[in-house]
């Protein structure tokens, strides 16, 4: 197997740099929460002073425009909270007997009910949308990886600057804290498979319901059909992963074992030569 390669840790995720993204990621959740939940009734408060020449249809419009806004996010479940809100406020302040959840009109009742239906199908759209937006992104960013690779091995450079390269691929694409590559067997319990799942003892892990195991993942680096070194991942806490993007850790990890298979090759070619 020959010595053993341990290569530096370069651009390390920094725990606290991570808790400020947390607590940023936290902060902005809230407020988009509160303005869900605050915004339609903010608006329908507003139109007060109109109500009375407004029909509820004009009224419902104006609030599916506060829920089409919320829902530009992204956030499904906030447009969702913000059309039951749009529902409540419109019930509240811009139908007979103002004031009250009740409704005397058959014809505002149907409006409601159009209002609520819309606001969810809205928040639907939008969340699938936001979907395809991080599928699109996602691919570009792992083209992206997998031609730096392998650019790095075909302009000649040694498999201790394609892993290294790997390394911070691999922090960037899984969330990890830390990533190390080494010749010698880990002998970790958690192991990521060639189809991206990961199997912890005899156990597969879903690793979009709980993220990684926190005590580190084998990912093997295979290369001319043998297991040639490793990558040890340690994942930041609470970041979760998805099988596609194992798979593309693993494709990643194919192109460090490529680069050391091909060592031996080289050298024998320059002895020929």
């Amino acid at each position: 197997m020959g010595p053993v390669i341990e290569l530096h840790k370069a651009d390390r995720v920094d725990e606290g740099a991570t808790r400020d993204e947390n607590s940023t990621s936290l902060r902005m959740s809230l407020l988009l929460v509160t303005a869900a939940v605050l915004g339609p009734m903010a608006v329908a408060a507003a139109m007060i002073p109109w109500r009375a020449r407004l029909t509820p249809a004009d009224g419902a419009l104006v609030l599916v425009v506060v829920i089409v806004a919320v829902a530009t996010s992204g956030r499904r479940g906030a447009a969702a909270v913000c059309a039951v809100s749009a529902g409540l406020a419109f019930d509240v302040f811009l139908t007979r007997p103002y004031g009250s959840l009740r409704i005397a009109r058959g014809s505002d009742v149907t409006t409601e009910v159009l209002l609520l239906i819309v606001g969810l199908a809205v928040g639907d759209l939008a969340a699938r949308g936001r979907r395809h937006r991080t599928a699109a992104r996602d691919g570009r960013r792992t083209v992206r990886a997998l031609h730096s690779l392998t650019e790095l091995s075909a302009s000649g450079h040694g498999p201790r600057d394609v892993a290294d390269q790997a390394e911070y691929q691999l922090r960037s694409l899984l969330a990890l804290r830390d990533c190390t590559f080494t010749r010698a067997d880990p002998g970790l319990a958690a192991r990521v498979l060639p189809d991206g799942e990961v199997r912890l003892h005899s156990a597969i892990w879903s690793t979009e319901d709980l993220g990684l195991p926190r005590r580190g993942v084998d990912l093997p680096v295979r290369g001319a059909g043998v297991v040639l070194a490793h990558f040890v991942l340690v994942p930041a806490p609470g970041a979760r992963a998805s099988r596609d993007q194992l798979a593309v850790a693993v494709a990643i990890a194919d192109q460090v074992g490529a680069a050391l298979a091909a060592v031996p090759t080289r050298a024998s070619a320059g002895t020929r030569r």
